[in-house]
């Protein structure tokens, strides 16, 4: 989830990184609204407050407005459950402090209905993590956009969401016990510069990341302190996406090698909305 000062402003900065982007609606009582590029099953999400009346009133707190207020970027990686309730009660007996799964939905522009379930989690494991239960079948999810998984930049999947943490191993810990995962090996990641501890839920690695020097995970840590900084996209043509980028204004990306010894290229995070957004596949 990429929180934006302006939907329409988000929408064209990540088309022209080379994401196909469309309106998704609006989060009925919640005073925001947002914008999905979906891919071949996940999705980026891009929100912004529609009403902020509205907004502080039903969150009072103003925790929205004070992060965009601040730049805004990546706000929280989601992670999708196929039984939310039982998730939750894991939660709770493994001693994490997580909110009920409650209910939720928005209609698209096209008038289509889309429901969910998600849960939060509390002040007690304040982690940059929600969780979410789809009720709307993923075909019918797929229907809010003309074609799904069909980008200029050829993205197919979310690879890695990056998360910057100033004790990986302390971190490593906390982040397991709320995933109900044994802490993963310390591993270094050359393009980020960080040690890095990679949570696999399925095909997407939730990864943590303590800088070891001079690079993106030191820049976002300074930036903002600990918190999501980078999502890393499989792309079915790294050269690809760098064309569609330089046709549309963005400068070209950075490159280097991952730890797999494929390459990698980053987009820095004032061409991204105050996120860095990273792309690994074949030339």
């Amino acid at each position: 989830m990429i929180c934006v000062p302006d939907l329409d402003q988000g929408i064209d900065t990540y088309t022209r990184i080379g994401f196909d982007v469309h309106p998704g609606g609006i989060h009925t009582g919640k005073g925001t609204h947002n914008a999905i590029a979906f891919n071949q099953d996940d999705y980026l999400e891009l929100l912004a407050i529609r009403d902020r009346k509205e907004y502080l009133h039903n969150s009072p707190f103003g925790g929205l407005v004070d992060f965009i207020e601040r730049g805004g970027g990546l706000r929280y990686v989601v992670v999708q459950s196929d039984d939310l309730a039982a998730d939750v009660a894991a939660m709770r007996a493994r001693g994490v402090d997580v909110g009920e799964a409650v209910d939720g939905g928005r209609q698209t522009p096209i008038g289509r209905e889309l429901r969910w379930k998600a849960a939060t989690l509390g002040a007690g494991n304040p982690l940059p993590l929600f969780f979410i239960q789809h009720l709307t079948p993923i075909e019918e999810r797929r229907l809010q956009v003309p074609v799904a998984g069909r980008h200029p930049n050829g993205v197919l999947r979310t690879e890695r969401a990056y998360i910057a943490v100033t004790d990986i191993a302390l971190a490593a810990g906390t982040y397991g016990r709320v995933l109900g995962m044994r802490s993963p090996e310390i591993e270094r990641g050359m393009v980020i510069k960080a040690d890095m501890a990679v949570f696999n839920l399925g095909p997407t690695g939730l990864t943590l990341a303590q800088p070891a020097g001079p690079g993106p995970a030191a820049d976002a840590l300074a930036r903002r302190g600990p918190g999501p900084f980078q999502v890393l996209y499989r792309t079915g043509s790294m050269d690809a996406a760098a064309r569609w980028m330089a046709d549309h204004g963005v400068p070209p990306p950075s490159r280097g090698v991952r730890n797999t010894g494929e390459q990698a290229m980053l987009v820095t995070p004032e061409y991204a909305c105050g996120a860095t957004i990273g792309f690994v596949g074949p030339a």
